[in-house]
């Protein structure tokens, strides 16, 4: 099977392997995550999760919150059945498990990328801070983290061979395309109307800078862990995360990047105004 492939197939799969408790509660079974992570071997497999579950802790995070062990019924071939060892697998405890995986298996990657988007994607839906800010103030806050995770990328994408100015203006064009559905900067910048002056990260919406923030944060991680050492790899890489986070929104139903409507204002003027603000009130 193809890359691209393999990326549709387990990509869908995931989503297909989602389950839910009584509450709505989503999660994932670690008996059917190990089948569709190739590993034949569920000894082998709970190795794995022992990783993840130590990595769990020490995130600071309550293991038992995530990985939750209960008992599954199989077949066996009398016509009978036994009671195996199972876990409920929250969305980061499948993340973590991805990420300790064996990272020569093609869907390993894709797992990493596909539960790394999702968990991002939800911390921000669940955090009832962010949530209560105003558009403005999302936008202001997204944008902040941006910058900062841009200054990550470009070092990665520096360690990956990506040097000179026109190799990263190249290399953020792939991002683009992929997330963009072909589009480049100079695309995005004609469609939304922008003159020369301003930026395509400052006038996106809080929707538009977390797709982007997403695209950034993972293409990073995924230069990492991969060790790429090539321009053309890291190229390839930037375009493949930007693609996969366009069809996680495909998924959800959302609108296209390309489609959101442009906010009114620029984001250097909210910043001002913010900044003007902040000077008042100091001054009291």
């Amino acid at each position: 099977m193809s890359r691209k492939g393999i990326e549709r197939r387990y990509h869908n799969t995931f989503e297909e392997l989602k389950q839910f408790t009584a509450d709505q509660v989503e999660f994932w079974f670690a008996r059917d995550l190990q089948i569709v992570l190739d590993y034949s071997s569920w000894d082998k497999f709970k190795r794995v999760i022992q990783k993840a579950v130590s990595a769990c802790e020490l995130s600071g995070q309550p293991s038992e919150n995530h990985f939750s062990q209960v008992g599954k019924l199989v077949h066996i071939g009398s016509g009978g059945q036994r009671e195996v060892e199972d876990y409920q697998l929250s969305r980061y405890a499948c993340y973590l498990i991805v990420q300790n995986g064996d990272t020569s298996k093609p869907v390993i990657a894709n797992g990493q990328t596909y539960f790394a988007i999702q968990t991002r994607r939800q911390e921000l839906a669940d955090d009832v801070s962010f949530q209560r800010l105003k558009e403005e103030e999302k936008r202001l806050f997204l944008r902040k983290e941006m910058k900062e995770h841009n200054k990550q990328l470009v070092e990665a994408a520096q360690q990956a061979g990506v040097e000179s100015t026109l190799d990263f203006a190249i290399f953020q064009n792939h991002g683009y395309k992929g997330l963009y559905g072909g589009l480049d900067a100079k695309g995005i910048h004609q469609r939304k109307g922008l003159n020369k002056s301003q930026q395509i990260l400052d006038n996106m919406g809080s929707t538009e800078l977390a797709a982007n923030l997403f695209r950034a944060t993972q293409t990073e991680e995924k230069l990492r862990r991969e060790n790429v050492q090539d321009k053309r790899h890291a190229n390839a890489t930037h375009f493949e995360v930007g693609k996969k986070v366009r069809q996680t929104i495909k998924e959800l139903g959302g609108t296209m990047p390309e489609d959101l409507p442009k906010p009114d204002e620029d984001l250097r003027k909210l910043e001002k105004r913010a900044q003007k603000k902040l000077g008042g009130e100091n001054d009291d």
